[in-house]
């Protein structure tokens, strides 16, 4: 990676994961492109009587004192924020959150789901949204959140990095790569689809209007300001504020036909295509198509991705026994091959818990033999989600009639480098490992991309490729092992 001047200006990406978030700096120049994380803080759920909420709040806090510290490395000339899709929160008449956003993993969303899908059936909310059937849509949470009293006293809604982009500036808006997940929006017009949320006794004003990656959000409210250190005047760059959208604007692809992996708590595996694939076929086989980057499509799977191997090893650290990452993989190298596999997306696999005990539960119920030790069980996850890799990849380019020549592995789990072999072995296909901060990097250039200094969205990626240090994997040997791992996972799932 190429030093970059301290002239060039600096852009905060505020990155909030699922267990963490991050503010990082990024500067650009002509050829160059350096991160350098400035503040990282955990993000951790409450699980309250009511449910398992965020602690927003805490997130808040977390961003603001990344921010300042941004602000130490230089002038800040924007800030943009990209968060998980799906969850969001509500404001009042005056504007205040209406309590703590739900979690996607709470367990109400199940039968509020199934409530929707009576009024409005799967084909037809598919052939409006595109979308993946997932039970935390937010068109399936909103049926849960009904019920209660703030539902009365609520009058916008907000997914969550709108929220954050409130706070900071006091403008409500709703970006379209993340409001494309909601199942509320119209995926062929590019709009909230008005029949679904009349249709299902929403009120529209909830709604506020859409907002396009590149454009400016706001500047800073005085208190964030003053508290941050940064120029009252900081723009807030509206970014691709759901992060696998992000993540894949900064796919390092060179080469028409490339497929991606965005790979950490979940895996998103898909294509980018320039139009929705909305057939019955496409539901059938529950993929999603979800806005990307200038008008693109993001067309793919969610998979339930490294979340199996950090939980096991929550699991493990609960039990006093806490072996680290490097030496979990080593013995996942040595285990047998193929000796267990499982379909990550299992629903038992969905909420946090003991992930041994119940990938145990799910070998069991399939007649395969528990694995020997915490290698047995890292090589049962990983051999699976390449396995998944490469059902939904081939899967996908069925569906969208394309041929895929390469596979490009990017975010946390392009560290992983079993991962990233068995996928090339599964796949037969090349993989490119990285840039494995895709999303603040995807991030950080559309804003740089939003003052003028990089292009379209080919010249993004090639400073991307000329800039990150990425890996290569060529496949090895034949596929027969997959082949007959693949079809006897197959089986199992019935």
């Amino acid at each position: 990676m190429s030093a970059t001047s301290r002239e060039d200006p600096v852009f905060a990406a505020v990155d909030l994961g699922a267990t963490s978030g991050r503010v990082i700096t990024g500067r650009v120049g002509p050829g160059e492109l350096v991160l350098t994380e400035a503040h990282r803080f955990a993000n951790v759920p409450v699980r309250l009587p009511d449910g398992l909420r965020w602690d927003v709040l805490a997130l808040y806090q977390g961003m603001l004192d990344g921010l300042r510290a941004a602000a130490r490395s230089g002038p800040v000339a924007s800030v943009g924020i990209d968060t998980w899709a799906v969850d969001y929160g509500l404001l009042d008449a005056d504007g205040s959150l209406l309590g703590m956003p739900f979690h996607y993993r709470d367990d109400r969303n199940g039968p509020a789901a199934a409530k929707v899908l009576a009024g409005v059936g799967a084909r037809e909310l598919y052939e409006v949204t595109g979308l993946q059937h997932l039970p935390f849509n937010t068109v399936f949470q909103l049926a849960a959140h009904r019920s209660t009293a703030q539902w009365g006293a609520a009058r916008t809604l907000l997914l969550m990095p709108d929220l954050l982009v409130y706070w900071l500036t006091g403008t409500v808006g709703a970006e379209v790569t993340n409001a494309s997940t909601t199942g509320l929006f119209d995926t062929r017009a590019g709009r909230w689809s008005d029949a679904l949320i009349g249709g299902l006794g929403l009120e529209r004003t909830l709604f506020p209007p859409l907002r396009e990656p590149g454009s400016r959000a706001g500047t800073l409210l005085a208190q964030a300001a003053d508290f941050t250190g940064l120029a009252p005047d900081t723009p807030v760059t509206t970014v691709a504020s759901h992060d696998t959208a992000s993540a894949v604007a900064a796919v390092p692809a060179r080469e028409p036909g490339f497929a991606y992996v965005s790979c950490g708590t979940w895996s998103l595996a898909g294509l980018e295509l320039d139009a929705p694939v909305l057939t019955e076929e496409s539901r059938a086989a529950n993929f999603t198509n979800e806005r990307g980057v200038d008008g693109t499509v993001r067309y793919l799977r969610n998979i339930m991705g490294m979340w199996l191997l950090e939980e096991c090893r929550r699991t493990w650290a609960r039990g006093g026994h806490s072996p680290g990452l490097g030496a979990l993989l080593a013995d996942a190298a040595r285990a047998r091959p193929f000796a267990a596999v499982v379909d990550p997306d299992d629903p038992v696999f969905l909420a946090p818990g003991d992930m041994p005990s119940r990938i145990d539960s799910v070998l069991a119920r399939t007649g395969q033999a528990v694995p020997d030790g915490p290698g047995g069980y890292v090589r049962c996850v990983l051999e699976s989600l390449a396995l998944a890799h490469r059902r939904t990849l081939r899967r996908a380019a069925a569906l969208a009639g394309r041929e895929l020549t390469h596979v490009h592995l990017v975010g946390g789990g392009s560290r992983n480098e079993l991962l990233c072999r068995w996928t090339a072995d599964a796949t037969g296909l090349p993989v490119t490992a990285g840039p494995a901060e895709a999303t603040a990097l995807g991030n950080v250039l559309l804003q740089a991309r939003a003052h003028g200094l990089v292009g379209d969205l080919g010249g993004l990626r090639r400073l991307v490729a000329s800039t990150q240090e990425l890996r290569h994997y060529a496949p090895r040997g034949d596929l027969s092992a997959w082949d007959r791992a693949a079809e006897r996972l197959e089986a199992a799932r019935g």
